[in-house]
């Protein structure tokens, strides 16, 4: 794991700076992001990879103003902290931006609910009016797959099907319409909370179709645990909220979720557990039968 010394001291530095002295250090997460407590109602996330793909605040500014909206319009998200300035901040080279603390519950969320928080956030994004880049993370993880085949992380005929499969599905999504999108909606990003189901971590926002979301909240569900009954109780759930879902759209949205998943697993994953290397196995296997 990175060593979370300096980062935890921008972070504490920047809360000073603004009027909150921290009285607790608790990490939440420690990994290319860096989640930590600083008091009973402050997170700060900070960015530790900070020579890693995503390169400036660009990113973390656009989820700000996306979580804003959210939060302001009562769509069931985390907020931002009220008493700092939303930011981006950067403070000795690390991005920061500050979160109120939420207490989590064990309970696990049922597909209903998840389906119905998820058509929510749609609807008030509709309503978002700022630029986004289009289909952001496939365009991204087009490039990431020069740096994959200069550090020799996968094969080339690995980074030849992830390439064709990402333009493919680039292709076959810029004709239809898009909007804001949370653009990685696994469950890890839902929290069950003493609130309600939140959405959170919104770094990945870009403007596309709604199923790119719901393809990302169903694909390991339908693929790797063959959980028909659950991904499709998360869409109908959708459906009934007043969702509209294309089959011709969320096929290309499975299609590139899994290829985006696969080009970034070396990065997320640089000491991979034998079950991730499973999981990587069957993603490469479906993707390379996809186009059949």
């Amino acid at each position: 794991m990175p060593d979370p010394d300096l980062p935890i001291r921008a972070a504490t530095e920047t809360a000073i700076a603004h009027g909150i002295v921290p009285d607790r250090c608790e990490i939440l997460q420690n990994s290319s992001t860096l989640v930590v407590r600083l008091t009973e109602d402050l997170v700060a996330r900070v960015v530790q990879d900070v020579d890693g793909p995503r390169q400036g605040t660009d990113w973390f500014a656009r989820e700000n103003a996306v979580a804003q909206h959210l939060a302001g319009n009562g769509a069931p998200v985390i907020p931002m902290h009220p008493k700092i300035p939303p930011g981006p901040h950067q403070h000795s080279g690390y991005p920061i931006n500050f979160w109120q603390f939420v207490t989590r519950v064990e309970d696990e969320p049922g597909p209903e609910a998840i389906g119905r928080t998820i058509f929510h956030c749609h609807e008030v994004l509709r309503a978002f009016t700022e630029p986004l880049p289009e289909l952001a993370i496939l365009h991204e993880s087009v490039a990431l797959l020069e740096t994959l085949e200069r550090r020799d992380l996968f094969p080339l005929e690995t980074i030849g099907l992830l390439r064709e499969r990402m333009e493919s599905s680039i292709a076959g999504l810029s004709g239809f319409p898009g909007q804001a999108l949370h653009g990685d909606a696994h469950l890890g990003n839902l929290m069950n909370t003493t609130l309600g189901l939140l959405w959170t971590d919104w770094e990945d926002t870009f403007s596309g179709p709604v199923e790119w979301d719901l393809a990302s909240m169903i694909w390991n569900a339908r693929v790797l645990e063959e959980d028909h009954t659950y991904a499709d109780a998360v869409l109908d759930a959708y459906r009934a909220a007043g969702g509209i879902i294309d089959r011709v759209i969320m096929q290309h949205c499975m299609i590139g979720r899994a290829a985006v998943m696969t080009a970034w697993y070396p990065v997320l994953y640089p000491d991979m557990s034998a079950e991730r290397q499973e999981r990587l196995r069957h993603r490469l296997e479906w993707l390379a039968a996809a186009g059949d």
